[in-house]
């Protein structure tokens, strides 16, 4: 019953924190107007570690060296991703942006299988077909995918592998910590990236208001809610969870952001909730016991 119990509410606190990701599409692309992709990450990421730090720096201290070098290689493919991510969304929707991201879905079994040697299942390459159909439907121009399409789906590649290499190494007790070093990682690779240009500040309230929204809710909280779940979770189903970022993202770019629903739109993002579909379908306890046993 306490499994039970403990499993739910990491589902729940995936689940809220795939909504405040969602709520942020419409955001960045608004503040990426006036604020350079890497500054903002920078800050962003900067302001996050920093305030975690402060707030529970027992939590770095007790970190064993093998979790704390773990969470170094956890922040590098995050920070490299977020990078990516959101230099694609100054150059495409933000719904559109949201469902490609979202095909860490389909990536995370396929790459726990690679990783793991483990047989794909005919189901696990039909997921694959139907998500990059999903995908042609919501970027092709021509036979060409744009830019913003093409490194966006890179970084679904690299929080795919995030997922899997999080749900071996993370374990409940080293959550916070391990949470910390990757933000402040994060904030180091950005940093380092933007430097020689200098960094460009927010300049109005409302812009600084956004950027400590996604700072605190959607970057530090968020990333302890995965890092804590995901040591009770196996990666395939927390993916599965996570497939709701998109839904929100679209919900929120619609609903906040002044995007207009397209029949493009709509085909392409149910193509690739349909391949989620299909990998939850999918037989993973092969896998997901894999991933598992990598953690010991």
């Amino acid at each position: 019953m306490t499994n039970r119990r403990t499993s739910l509410l990491a589902t729940l606190v995936l689940l809220a924190m795939t909504a405040s990701w969602g709520s942020t599409f419409f955001l960045i692309k608004d503040l990426l107007d006036r604020v350079p992709t890497l500054d903002f990450l920078a800050v962003r990421f900067a302001i996050a570690g920093v305030v975690m730090a402060l707030v529970a720096p027992r939590a770095l201290a007790r970190l064993s060296a093998e979790s704390r070098r773990r969470a170094v290689v956890l922040g590098g493919v995050y920070g490299v991703a977020q990078i990516l991510q959101t230099a694609g969304l100054a150059h495409t929707p933000a719904s559109v942006s949201g469902f490609i991201t979202g095909m860490y879905v389909v990536c995370t079994p396929l790459l726990a299988a690679v990783l793991l040697r483990t047989r794909i299942t005919g189901l696990a390459w039909a997921a694959v077909a139907l998500a990059t159909t999903g995908l042609g439907v919501l970027t092709l121009d021509g036979l060409s995918i744009g830019y913003g399409e093409a490194i966006t789906l890179v970084a679904a590649v690299l929080y795919a592998l995030h997922i899997v290499a999080l749900g071996a190494w993370a374990n409940a007790r080293e959550a916070l910590g391990m949470s910390i070093v990757q933000l402040l990682v994060i904030a180091v690779i950005c940093l380092v990236a933007t430097a020689p240009d200098g960094i460009v500040l927010p300049s109005t309230g409302a812009d600084w208001l956004s950027v400590v929204y996604m700072a605190l809710v959607a970057g530090a909280l968020a990333l302890i809610g995965q890092t804590w779940a995901q040591s009770h979770l196996p990666p395939t189903r927390s993916a599965i969870v996570m497939s709701m970022e998109p839904v929100f993202a679209a919900f929120f770019a619609v609903l906040l952001g002044g995007e207009a629903v397209t029949g493009r739109m709509a085909v392409g993002g149910l193509l690739v909730l349909a391949a989620m579909l299909v990998v939850e379908a999918a037989p993973r306890r092969k896998v997901e016991g894999e991933v598992q046993h990598l953690a010991v």
